[in-house]
């Protein structure tokens, strides 16, 4: 979906008039906006799962980015806040993005008042760290993941400014209790009985809904809610955004009739995580398993729960948002914070330690989907220049430090992961949201919200966990849970006393808002090492035989279907890396209508399928499948395949596009 919004002009008016918030009833400026952040389709090692032979060989459905701005017309001040189909938010997306902002807005949208957040789907390409951790098993950086990411990032931000117009601000609360389940029982376990109380079944079943109007039209909604995005199983090579992205879908595309590639305004709906860190879909505790053995219809009825539910909200009692728009960010090493005793579980001083792995990170969560292969194996080219890094001792003074750990990798030695990270709390009114830089379980989030919402003084209910923000460093578990080193505890890079230190830092932060005094800065955070290792090849060119054309149909469709039917049809293509097809697609079905053929779906569909794959050693086939949706008109339609091909010799990459022969649909 893309638009212009309103004149830049009236919305530069509008922005920097200031006016008082008794000139209109609509207490703020409210501005939305999408944008797609898919990046390569093919050949592109997946995030998330850290699997080496996990790469994409397609698109199920689209990644997107979903940003909502909104400006204190009493003050001026404003926040950016976006939700991204992502796995994580690295720090070389908000670099870039803060980059490509500043030259059209100058300081107007800085690291203080921008929120980037993740979804955390598994399902999408990565190699869009500066970090080489989180790069391995893609093989290194990518850029054309990275420009994709932050190239929509700007857009939907973009969007969203250029939309801006006086509106309000509601939120609403319930519970979900079957979207999700306690992957880490044995950890939440050894928690405190007032924290474990909280959660009676062991899940955070809170779901927070802000809707959001331009007068007396509603333009969106954010439903905060704590499960992993990992419907979809590390067996999956096609785009996906998950759970989180269908339930967006579902409201934005089904229910409100959205289209994303047409040039106008729409809802928008984005589903982010909070404390969502030992909280998994896969409600029978095993991949793909829950509530069926079928891991794309459980991602469609997960995310349909968590739609549903959030439209129940959504549409019942509100509570209006008041009060002012405010922020603070600053960077914190976290390998060396200086823990108050008022934090600890022993009432004693302690200390966060540079950032390190332990083997049970290696065996990954059996409920999600396993990790990495041990260090030992795949040592051979083309990995061993990846792992060359890390073949380094952990010193025993971390070791001690980051016990009971069985310490692998001392990662933040050599910045591998981070060790400085950025902390930030928006204030949207009397609603505040903590964006934690990491995947936090649900009573470290609890604690840390507690501890912030002391220093605002304000009831726990109005702070919000904001996971997978703005940088990542792995897990944040509650000193007791890091004791018993399941996934989540070994995953925790900063030691035992990395959720006090999160209390502490935060709590600062909370009580610099509430004071309205300035915080410096912090340690200003360098580029890593070995950031542009990349061994992942690039397109060389494409062939096909000599009988055969780019866009040419080598399997048509039949000539009839009916509803619940898959149509099915085989082009030759060139690679998808030729052109990512961002904000267009690769694929159309389209419908007769009145004699015009136009699009009735793409490549963004849930209905759709666009599977690549080689057939030899340049040349490659496009598979397009379309299982028609019940309520589909009958009709005359056709599959049309959009792609692009390189030629060796010149390196010119040459659009084309295959069209099949007709077909009818009947009714069912």
């Amino acid at each position: 979906m893309r638009r212009s919004g309103m004149p830049a002009v009236l919305a530069a008016a509008l922005v920097f008039t200031g006016l008082p918030a008794t000139a209109a009833p609509e207490p703020y400026l409210v501005g939305r906006g999408i944008s797609d952040v898919t990046g390569p389709a093919a050949e592109n090692g997946m995030m998330g799962y850290s699997k080496f032979d996990q790469k994409t060989t397609g698109i199920h459905q689209r990644q997107r980015s979903r940003a909502y701005v909104v400006v204190d017309r009493a003050s001026g001040k404003r926040v950016a806040y976006v939700n991204a189909d992502l796995a994580m938010i690295f720090r070389a997306v908000q670099e870039a993005v803060l980059a490509k902002l500043k030259p059209r807005y100058g300081d107007l949208y800085t690291k203080e008042n921008v929120l980037l957040s993740a979804t955390h789907t598994h399902a999408g390409p990565g190699g869009y760290s500066h970090n080489l951790a989180y790069n391995l098993s893609i093989l290194g950086m990518q850029p054309q993941t990275l420009n994709a990411i932050t190239d929509g990032i700007v857009e939907s931000i973009t969007e969203a400014h250029d939309d801006l117009k006086p509106g309000s601000l509601s939120i609403g609360r319930g519970e979900l209790t079957n979207a999700s389940v306690n992957r880490s029982r044995v950890a939440f376990n050894a928690n405190a009985a007032p924290d474990k109380a909280f959660f009676p079944n062991a899940i955070d079943p809170a779901m927070t809904v802000l809707r959001l109007r331009q007068g007396s039209t509603d333009v969106g909604a954010i439903t905060w809610f704590a499960t992993h995005n990992t419907s979809m199983t590390n067996a999956n090579t096609l785009i996906s955004p998950d759970n989180k992205g269908y339930a967006a879908y579902q409201w934005e595309h089904d229910d409100e009739g959205v289209r994303y590639l047409d040039n106008r305004p729409g809802f928008v709906a984005a589903f982010p995580n909070t404390n969502a860190g030992d909280m998994s879909p896969n409600l029978n505790l095993k991949p793909g398993s829950g509530p069926t053995e079928d891991e794309v219809e459980n991602t469609r009825i997960i995310g349909e729960r968590q739609n549903r539910k959030a439209q129940e909200i959504y549409n019942g009692p509100q509570t209006a948002i008041t009060g002012s728009v405010d922020h603070r960010m600053r960077f914190v090493d976290m390998s060396k914070v200086a823990v108050d005793g008022r934090y600890t579980t022993d009432g004693k001083p302690g200390s966060t330690c540079s950032g390190v792995v332990g083997a049970s990170t290696m065996a990954g969560s059996v409920e999600d989907g396993p990790a990495l292969p041990g260090f030992d194996e795949g040592m051979q080219s083309p990995w061993k220049k990846l792992f060359e890094p890390l073949n380094i001792e952990v010193p025993q003074w971390l070791r001690d430090c980051q016990y009971p750990k069985a310490s692998l990798v001392p990662t933040g030695m050599v910045q591998a992961t981070p060790d400085i990270v950025p902390l930030q709390i928006v204030k949207l009114g009397q609603l505040h949201l903590v964006a934690v830089p990491g995947e936090v379980t649900i009573v470290a989030g609890l604690r840390i919200r507690r501890s912030v919402a002391q220093e605002l003084g304000v009831p726990v209910e109005h702070v919000l966990i904001q996971g997978y923000a703005n940088e990542y460093s792995q897990y944040v578990t509650t000193p007791e849970e890091y004791d018993l080193q399941q996934y989540e505890g070994g995953s925790t890079l900063f030691g035992r006393n990395t959720t006090p230190a999160y209390q502490q830092e935060f709590g600062k932060l909370a009580a610099s808002l509430r004071a309205g005094t300035a915080l410096p800065a912090g340690p200003a955070p360098g580029k890593p090492p070995f950031t542009d290792i990349n061994l992942q090849t690039g397109v060389v060119f494409d062939d096909k035989n000599p009988s055969h054309s780019f866009g040419q149909v080598l399997t048509q469709p039949a000539a009839s279907y009916r509803p619940g039917q898959t149509a099915t049809a085989v082009f030759v293509t060139g690679h998808p890396k030729n052109n990512l097809h961002r904000n267009g697609t690769f694929l159309e079905v389209q419908r007769l209508v009145d004699g015009t053929w136009t699009r009735h779906a793409d490549d963004g569909d849930w209905s759709t399928r666009y599977h690549w794959k080689r057939a030899g050693i340049a040349n490659s086939e496009a598979t397009i499948t379309w299982t028609i949706p019940a309520g589909t008109p009958p009709g005359t339609y056709r599959i049309v395949h959009n792609g692009d091909w390189k030629n060796g010799w010149t390196g010119a990459i040459t659009p084309f596009t295959g069209t099949t022969t007709t077909f009818t649909l009947v009714s069912g």
